[in-house]
């Protein structure tokens, strides 16, 4: 029943608050992660069934937290990209060696695998505490320290408290920080599926009226059948009626939507569906308090950089506060927060705003509107150094980086 205390305090013990916990931990920093599920629970199969698309910039970051090795034979690398405008001619493909110097555009991994090794990986850690399941009963700021108290009656506080605690954020409700954020009135569709051919390490970005199809590539299962996750983006009211299909009506939509090239197509996990929002915290600081990942913001999943956006608040966020604890610096005063919120900001509002023009610009079927796509889509695909441009944001390169994803470590 002791009180802790620790150089930071994280709430929210997802990917972001496991992987944050877990570059800190390397770095020697005391950390001290809360989360309200068990463990067990959030392994669960039907917990969460979605993939994520690793970056780059990404993969950087895992391999400071030291998961990287743990995952890489679990994840598949994407060598290709290609995006195309429901029936339109023209498409834009990216090619890594033409676009991204050889390197990997990303790889694809199941978040349940993700999860599993994020939390192998902590217990090497003797200096980061995983509370798990915790309830919180209150949080308090007082003098040098901000910090929650437990429902057993245990109080856990640090100079810096860090919400990571997602989009229904409690540390952003106790902090006071309002929120600018609307429905797509679109759900996602996530499974993943079994098909004939090989997918070459080909991803798929296929914009429909009714919003974006994706097909990414997976490793093979443990039968050797070819395997890739799905990402279909339909209407909320559809997704419903969707998810109550019979199996083999399920598959003939997806076979409709792959087309042959792969062959045959067949879902091998359950499909879930995912409404889609857009949220961004009117600020991300707070007293000796930050907020990052879905804690601060949630974008459209349309260009699959959701993490990768969580990953880069993360690299800028570990960097200030190591090189502070290195300095014997306080890392909860208002300059050091007000660095990482201003060098987050602008990345943020960019790919926020990218996404949500990039959805409303292709999920619509006006004629006037596909033209300009159609010229868009031929202009980038003709000039190398535009297609560069967008390969490298896509990859989590573009501007100013922080030393963990220039080096891999801070």
């Amino acid at each position: 029943m002791k009180d802790l205390r620790a150089d930071i305090l994280i709430i929210g013990g997802g990917l972001s608050g496991l992987t944050l916990a877990a570059v800190l931990g390397e770095a020697g920093a005391e950390v001290i992660v809360a989360d309200r599920e068990k463990p067990v629970t959030q392994l669960g199969e039907t917990y969460d069934g979605r993939t994520t698309a690793i970056s780059y910039a990404s993969h950087q970051v895992m391999k400071a937290a030291g998961v990287w090795e743990l995952i890489e034979t679990d994840c598949e690398p994407i060598l290709d990209i290609r995006v195309a405008d429901g029936n339109a001619p023209l498409f834009l493909h990216f090619a890594t060696d033409a676009d991204a110097n050889g390197a990997p555009f990303g790889w694809i991994i199941e978040n349940n695998i993700l999860r599993r090794r994020l939390f192998e990986n902590l217990k090497r850690f003797d200096n980061v505490t995983h509370l798990a399941p915790v309830e919180i009963a209150e949080f308090f700021n007082e003098t040098g320290h901000s910090g929650i108290v437990l429902k057993d009656g245990r109080t856990c506080a640090a100079p810096l408290l860090i919400g990571a605690d997602g989009r229904a954020s409690a540390a952003r409700k106790w902090l006071g920080i309002g929120v600018a954020e609307w429905s797509y009135k679109q759900s996602a569709i996530v499974c993943n599926v079994a098909h004939e051919h090989d997918h070459e390490n080909v991803a798929v970005e296929h914009f429909l009226p009714q919003g974006p199809f994706a097909i990414l590539p997976m490793t093979r299962s443990a039968a050797g059948e070819y395997r890739s996750s799905v990402v279909w983006t339909v209407e909320e009211s559809q997704a419903a009626k969707l998810l109550k299909l019979p199996a083999e009506k399920f598959d003939a939509g997806l076979q409709k939507l792959f087309g042959e090239h792969l062959g045959r197509v067949r879902h091998v996990s359950k499909p879930m569906g995912y409404p889609l929002r857009l949220l961004h915290a009117n600020n991300y600081t707070g007293p000796r308090a930050v907020l990052m990942a879905e804690a601060a913001h949630v974008i459209h999943p349309i260009a699959g950089q959701g993490l990768n956006l969580s990953m880069r608040d993360i690299a800028v966020l570990a960097e200030i506060i190591v090189d502070r604890l290195k300095l014997g610096l306080d890392p909860g005063v208002p300059a050091a927060l007000e660095t990482y919120a201003a060098w987050r900001r602008t990345d943020t509002l960019l790919m926020a705003g990218f996404t949500d023009v990039l959805n409303r610009l292709f999920s619509n079927n006006l004629k006037s509107v596909a033209v300009i796509r159609g010229l868009g889509i031929g202009i980038v695909d003709k000039i190398p150094p535009l297609k560069g441009f967008f390969a490298r944001q896509a990859m989590g390169l573009g501007g100013k980086s922080p030393r963990i994803i220039r080096n891999g470590r801070l």
